[in-house]
């Protein structure tokens, strides 16, 4: 989006349905009022009701309940995440555009945002059920002035906000399974894929890929994996607004990351871990080597399972098949 028509939305948003002439829009805008028509119209064409009355100018009567660019700006109230959003209706996956326009030099807080994935994955190259037009699919650019191998801390940041936007917004109680899945009543709902670009002492970039199952019926899922996976309108048997959802989601974060950057990780620390599912039980963990019990305490500033060895003693897990749900 053009930086004269995100200005332009911010203009109309702050009058909501009130009036405001084409003359000064162009003024404030520094362009023609030919210009401004010609923006107007785009924007009717992406689904916005505008009236336009002689000597009174141009109001919004209604706005789309769509996801696009403009629409995602209409109300969005963040002081960089989103500012700018590259919105298309289908990909194969929103990480590989995100980082074609990362090593483009995209700025901090860009957005790619999708109705369909065609070919979405999760960790370790697992596909993501990600076709269907009534989730959520999205990607951020971060460049984050923090070492490298502080970088998994932002994927432990991102569980968090997505667990205060499901709980805030829809009232129900998820669980963060270790380390990027969100769980309601045991089923997958949410999951976060996080790569990074970096030198050795300097992060060039971090893309952190978001999927959310938000309005899908079971039906639409595949049957393979129907028994694990559920969706907000499932759980809730609402509908819910995708485009408020993706607004809330960036405030969200946004807010989340600046005090991250400020404070550091020990509040992300606390807050994962009071969603932490099955912290405090007993796990089944299989390594290489060996099989054994262990108690989940929490995790670790580098974003490791903690866990209580055969000795008794707290040891830090990366790695190794876990048993989750027994």
């Amino acid at each position: 989006m053009s930086s004269t028509r995100r200005r332009l939305i911010e203009l109309l948003q702050a009058k909501k349905h009130e009036y405001i002439s084409g003359q000064k829009l162009a003024e404030q805008l520094n362009i023609s009022r030919n210009a401004i028509w010609k923006h107007m119209n785009e924007l009717e064409e992406d689904g916005y009701k505008i009236e336009a009355k002689p000597r009174l100018g141009y109001r919004i009567l209604d706005v789309p309940n769509k996801v696009s660019e403009n629409t995602l700006k209409w109300g969005l109230q963040t002081k960089w995440l989103g500012h700018h959003i590259v919105h298309k209706t289908s990909l194969p996956s929103t990480q590989i555009l995100a980082h074609q326009l990362a090593q483009n030099d995209a700025k901090h807080g860009t957005i790619v945002i999708t109705d369909e994935q065609t070919a979405g994955k999760g960790r370790m190259e697992r596909p993501w059920d990600s076709k269907s037009k009534e989730g959520i699919w999205l990607s951020i650019i971060l460049r984050p002035q923090i070492p490298p191998y502080l970088a998994p801390q932002l994927t432990l940041l991102t569980a968090t906000v997505l667990a205060d936007l499901v709980k805030e917004e829809t009232n129900l109680l998820p669980k963060i399974k270790w380390p990027n899945d969100l769980l309601i009543e045991q089923k997958k709902i949410s999951g976060i894929l996080t790569e990074m670009q970096a030198e050795q002492d300097q992060i060039l970039y971090v893309i952190i890929g978001i999927g959310i199952n938000v309005n899908q019926s079971i039906t639409d899922f595949d049957p393979t994996i129907r028994h694990r996976v559920t969706s907000l309108y499932e759980e809730s048997n609402i509908k819910w607004d995708r485009r408020k959802l993706i607004q809330q989601l960036l405030h969200t974060f946004e807010k989340s990351y600046e005090t991250y950057i400020g404070e550091g990780f020990t509040n992300v620390k606390h807050k994962w871990e009071s969603y932490g599912f099955r912290i405090g039980e007993q796990i089944s963990i299989k390594t290489l080597n060996e099989q054994w019990k262990s108690t989940f305490l929490g995790i670790a500033e580098d974003g490791a399972l903690l866990i209580e060895n055969k000795s008794g003693e707290i040891e830090k897990l990366y790695s190794g098949e876990i048993q989750w749900f027994e």
